[in-house]
Formats: C-alpha cells, sequence, structure tokens
C-alpha cells in the first residue's frame, strides 16, 4: 500500500495487541478498503497514553470504532489504527440521571443501561450504529436529539499522549462536527439524561427500531446516513429529485430504500461507493444549486 513502509515506523513498547497491515474491510460496515499499516488494540487507558506518548508525533493516528460511518479506501491507512476493545467499552451508572461510558461503548448499551436504570433522554442513542468515541467526535444526533444535548464532558487521550477532560462547552458542537483535536481518542464521556418509567424508555427505543427498519437499508452492507442535510432541507429528497435512486457503479449502489444510503451490493470497492457519492453530489448540485456535504468520513490513500 501506498503511505511509510512498515519496516519505516519504530513502534513503542505496548502492553495492548499490535498488528502490522491489518486488513480493515473485515471492520468496517462497507467490507470494502485496504489495510492499516499498524492496527493498534490498547489493553487499558494507560498502554494507549503511553503508547501515542512514545510514537513519533509524525505518524498519523485514526480512532476505529464500529466502522459504520466510514469509508476506508482501497489504498489502506498510512500509520496507527486504534481499535477500543473491551476494556473501553463498559458503562457505569453515576447518579439517577447520569452514566459514564466507555469510548468504545456502543450506542445501543448505553440506551439500554440507561434505560434499566430509569433514565430517560437517550433513547436515540440506540439508532446510532456506533461507539461512543464516534458519536462524541461527529456530534452523532436522530430523531431530533444530538449528543451535544446530553452530553457533560468527555475524557480524552491527545495525540501527545496527554490525558485530558474536555467540558461538552469546548468541543464546539455544530451538526454532525465538533472541534475535537485532530489525533485525539476519546476514551470516556459522561451523558446526562433525565428521570423516567423503564417501561416508557423501552416503548420509546422499539418506537425508533421500527422507524429506523422501515426507513432505512439496515440488512445491507452500508453505511450509515451519506451527506449531512443541508440547513432548511432533507439530503434524501435532494438526492431523489436528482434522480439518483438506484444508480450504481460497479457494486456499489445508492439505496432503493433510502437515499441517503450507499450500498455495497457484494462485489464494490471503496473507490467505487465514494464515486457514486461524488457522482450523486454532482447531479444534485445541478439538479438544486445545493452542494452536498458528506457525513460519512473517508480515510486512507485512494
Amino acid at each position: 500500500m501506498n503511505g511509510v513502509p512498515t519496516a519505516v515506523l519504530d513502534l513503542p513498547e505496548t502492553a495492548g495487541k499490535l498488528t502490522a497491515q491489518a486488513p480493515l474491510a473485515p471492520l468496517v460496515w462497507f467490507k470494502t478498503g485496504g489495510a492499516a499499516q499498524w492496527l493498534f488494540e490498547p489493553k487499558d487507558v494507560g498502554d494507549l497514553a503511553g503508547f501515542l506518548r512514545e510514537l513519533d508525533p509524525a505518524v498519523p493516528v485514526m480512532a476505529l470504532g464500529l466502522g459504520s460511518n466510514l469509508i476506508v479506501r482501497d489504498g489502506g491507512v498510512p500509520g496507527v489504527v486504534v481499535r477500543l476493545g473491551k476494556a473501553f467499552a463498559g458503562v457505569a451508572v453515576l447518579d439517577a440521571t447520569t452514566l459514564r461510558c466507555g469510548g468504545g461503548a456502543s450506542g445501543i448499551l448505553v440506551s439500554s443501561t440507561a434505560r434499566d436504570a430509569g433514565i430517560a433522554g437517550l433513547e436515540f442513542l440506540r439508532s446510532i450504529p456506533g461507539t461512543v468515541g464516534g458519536f462524541v467526535r461527529m456530534n452523532g444526533g436522530a430523531y431530533g436529539r444530538e449528543v451535544k444535548d446530553i452530553l457533560i464532558d468527555c475524557e480524552v487521550v491527545l495525540r501527545s499522549g496527554e490525558m485530558v477532560t474536555l467540558p461538552a462547552a469546548e468541543l464546539g458542537y455544530t451538526y454532525r462536527h465538533s472541534e475535537l483535536p485532530a489525533g485525539a481518542i476519546v476514551v470516556a464521556a459522561r451523558f446526562r439524561g433525565h428521570l423516567g418509567e423503564p417501561a416508557a424508555i423501552q416503548a420509546e427505543m422499539d418506537r425508533i427500531s421500527a422507524s429506523r427498519e422501515a426507513s432505512q437499508p439496515l440488512r445491507s452492507k452500508t453505511g450509515g446516513s451519506t451527506f449531512k442535510n443541508p440547513p432548511g432541507e432533507k439530503a434524501w429528497e435532494l438526492v431523489d429529485r436528482a434522480g439518483c435512486r438506484g444508480l450504481s457503479l460497479g457494486g456499489a449502489q445508492v439505496s432503493e430504500k433510502h437515499t441517503n444510503f450507499l450500498i455495497n451490493t457484494g462485489s464494490a470497492t471503496s473507490t467505487e461507493i465514494e464515486a457514486v457519492g461524488e457522482e450523486v453530489r454532482r447531479r444534485v448540485k445541478d439538479n438544486s444549486g445545493v452542494e452536498l456535504e458528506w457525513e460519512i468520513q473517508r480515510v486512507g490513500v485512494k
């Protein structure tokens, strides 16, 4: 793959797991893309901080969660990809309305733990197919709620290896965007909801699940919402009006079920998926004058 040859990197000692030229396609929802030059699975927060502190500052670092909102390009990802495992996936109830969640915890686990504790307001996390680290960085949201509505603060390991706690007010949250420092990895976050009845919370989670099942291609190899909703518009409507429903290239296709989803029908490459997305953007711009902005992150070497 392109980028720094594996042998050039002088990697620090670690108690975790380091894998050279690790295939990333099995770890992302699209099931496409190249390898990570190095995949690092730290043993714990101290291991992660120490590794980053000793790692050459010139080496790029990227965090990988569940791989749901991501295109890994076919040339792979130079540097170190960090994947947080079970040590980072816990969720603890701090008080009647507050949870502390590991950066590797899923939205499903967070919302279920909140339900069991009678904490309402976090139901929407059930519909975000990612980890705490990912949706804190991206201000993930759905069904009228966003992470900025519930986040108290997050604990991060900076690229320098320094561990800091950042209040939500310092993250510069806007729609699907934060100003979390580049290379920073979210290792935990505190969320606050409000008192609720577990049965009512479960009913809301069921409603959200049914809505997603009815409207989104959840059984397909996809990446979630492809484009951000422009102000006052819905991305899927713009894509539909531009005649892109079902548009395909090779094994990549605009979903027939929900036009803001791209899918891998079985044999797509990341190049094809990204090319379909760019063609959609071109057609929408020609049709409506609106320039769609990618919501899916695209990383690595083409």
